[in-house]
Parts: C-alpha cells; sequence; structure tokens
C-alpha cells in the first residue's frame, strides 16, 4: 500500500550528481571485467570510513565513462529513464565543472548533451557543480562565463567542507543570481552548522544541499526558516556516509517541525545503490513518515522547482488528493 502511494506521488529529484547517478548496470554491461555483478560498496550495511574514500570510490567507478558529449548523452537517457519509471516529473541535475577540463570538452556542449536526453514529461534543470577551490587555475575564466550560458540553470558548491569558502565565492554567486540563475551550496553535511550560516548569510543561497547538521544550533534553523532557505536532504547518502549512524538518529523529522522546507533526494546512487522510490521507502519504513509527511516532502520539491505556477499547482492539488 505504502509502495503504491509513493509511486502515485508526482516527485521531484533537486540534488543529483550526473557523474555519480549514471546506473552501474550500465557500466557494468560496458566493461563486465572492470565492474563486477556485486560492488562491494553497494551492500546495505556498507558504511563509507570517510569522505576521501567515497570520493575516490565514485571517481574509479564514474570517470572512465565520462570522455565526451556523447557519454553523458548516453549516461542521462538511462538516468532519466529510471525517473520515469518512478513517477518523477521534474530533476535538477549537477555535473562536475573540472570533468570538462580533464576531457577537453567546452561545458555547453555537455549542457547541451545532458539536454538532449530528456525525455518528453520530464522537466529538466541543470547546474554546474565546483569544488571550493576551481577558481585558483584554469576553471577561473569558465566560472566567470557561467552566468552567461545558455540552458544553465545555476551553480553549486560542492565537495568536502574541509576546505574553507572562499571570498570568490560571494562575487562569483551573486553575479550569478543578477543573471537570473539559481545558486547552490554543500553545507551542513561533514561539517556542522556553522557551515550553513554561512551558505547562507556569505554565499546568499536560498538552497542548501544537506544542511542536516543545522540541527545543532537553532539559530541557524531559524536563519534557514526567516530567509526561506530549502534543505536538499539525502538521507541514504547521510548514513552510507556515517553523517549519522542510524535512521533513527537522522534529524530530517526535527528540522521540518523547526519550519525549514525540506526536499528528498538520492545525491550519488551509482556508489549508493538507491533510487528516489527507495528514499521514500525508508523515510516511511524506518523513520516512521506517516503518508501526510511524505506528500508535504514530495510537495515541498515543487514549491521550489523552476516551473510555471499553473504546473506547480496540479502536481500539489495532486499529492494533496492522494493523501486524503
Amino acid at each position: 500500500m505504502i509502495r503504491d502511494f509513493i509511486q502515485a506521488l508526482p516527485k521531484t529529484e533537486t540534488h543529483l550528481h550526473v557523474e555519480g547517478a549514471i546506473p552501474y548496470a550500465l557500466l557494468r554491461a560496458w566493461r563486465p571485467d572492470q565492474y563486477p555483478v556485486t560492488a562491494p560498496f553497494h551492500a546495505e550495511k556498507y558504511r563509507f570510513p570517510d569522505f576521501t574514500t567515497f570520493e575516490q570510490v565514485l571517481l574509479d567507478q564514474a570517470l572512465p565513462w565520462f570522455v565526451s558529449a556523447e557519454r553523458y548523452y548516453e549516461a542521462m537517457k538511462a538516468i532519466f529513464a529510471t525517473h520515469v519509471t518512478q513517477n518523477v516529473q521534474y530533476v535538477e541535475t549537477s555535473f562536475h565543472l573540472p570533468v570538462t577540463q580533464f576531457i577537453n570538452v567546452p561545458g555547453p556542449e555537455i549542457v547541451a548533451a545532458i539536454r538532449a536526453a530528456v525525455p518528453a514529461g520530464l522537466e529538466v534543470r541543470i547546474f554546474a557543480g565546483m569544488l571550493r577551490t576551481d577558481y585558483d587555475g584554469p576553471l577561473r575564466s569558465v566560472i566567470d562565463d557561467l552566468a552567461n550560458w545558455d540552458g544553465l540553470a545555476g551553480v553549486d558548491l560542492h565537495g568536502h567542507e574541509s576546505f574553507p569558502t572562499e571570498p570568490w565565492t560571494t562575487e562569483v554567486w551573486s553575479r550569478i543570481r543578477v543573471a537570473g540563475k539559481i545558486t547552490k551550496c554543500h553545507a551542513g553535511e561533514f561539517d556542522g552548522a556553522p557551515r550553513v550560516r554561512e551558505a547562507i548569510e556569505q554565499l546568499g543561497v536560498d538552497r542548501v544541499q544537506h544542511g542536516v547538521r543545522a540541527i545543532e544550533d537553532a539559530t541557524v534553523l531559524q536563519l534557514a526558516r526567516e530567509r526561506n532557505v530549502t534543505f536538499d536532504v539525502c538521507p541514504i547518502s547521510n548514513i552510507k556516509l556515517a553523517v549519522y549512524p542510524d535512521y533513527s538518529s537522522h534529524p530530517l523529522r526535527k528540522i521540518m517541525e523547526a519550519g525549514v522546507r525540506c526536499t528528498i533526494s538520492t545525491d550519488d546512487p551509482l556508489v549508493f545503490n538507491n533510487s528516489l522510490t527507495d528514499e521514500y521507502i525508508v523515510l516511511a519504513e524506518k523513520m516512521g513518515f506517516n503518508k501526510a509527511e511524505l506528500g508535504q516532502l514530495a510537495a515541498n520539491g515543487w514549491d521550489v522547482a523552476d516551473v510555471p505556477q499553473k504546473i506547480r499547482e496540479f502536481n500539489k492539488q495532486t499529492i494533496s488528493n492522494l493523501v486524503k
């Protein structure tokens, strides 16, 4: 019954990394000798010991594939097909901007390849993701031009939070917003609530990727609520990366009770072996979320979706009818 309800919900995915989302089955079909039938990190009880290990595993799995714009197109066709089967109707996804340097393919070509892979009935917004250190190098001119890219919805700052957020980011993020694009920032995952405050106050974002450790400071939760900031939360990722030891410790419900809007996404399903449906099932079966709460999370995704108001209202009404 709950699985039927989850399937019927018109869902959004707002925190998804392109390179971390390529289906493992596609990689195995491509190179079966390199990608075994069972990946050890896919085991339900597997936990990544640290972010560095996670990052290395992800890069080792994904980067051999992503060598051209055509490969991005092929991967995204497979990724978007999984969304369609789950009744996901809106997706925000980011590609890793430094890859453009690795493979010598201009970013706008990657954006165009991703856009070409979008199936009918699915709305997709494409973001350029970058590390906190990427401005001090050959990407500087690329980053300075992002505001002019057609088809780019916005930018996302990601990578390990052990690196400080450098001063350039504030100016670039402001310029991106002036150009009418969306700015995001990963914060409050491996580092605490002060990084969430920094993302909101210094970078000016209203979309925080993860944000869960804001729970450690009530004033940061209050700030997020007052600024109408959304946390794009990925519960399975948080457990697999040992941000929290188990689902009973995860603060999603407390964050929502504090009045902060949250959405649900998968982050990097290539290594976490999860789908958006899995995320909702975990919420229901391991975190005790009822239909009304699941419906609220789904509706929250439409609140922040970059779609016409008519589409937003239609999907929220559909969710409301399903919850009744």
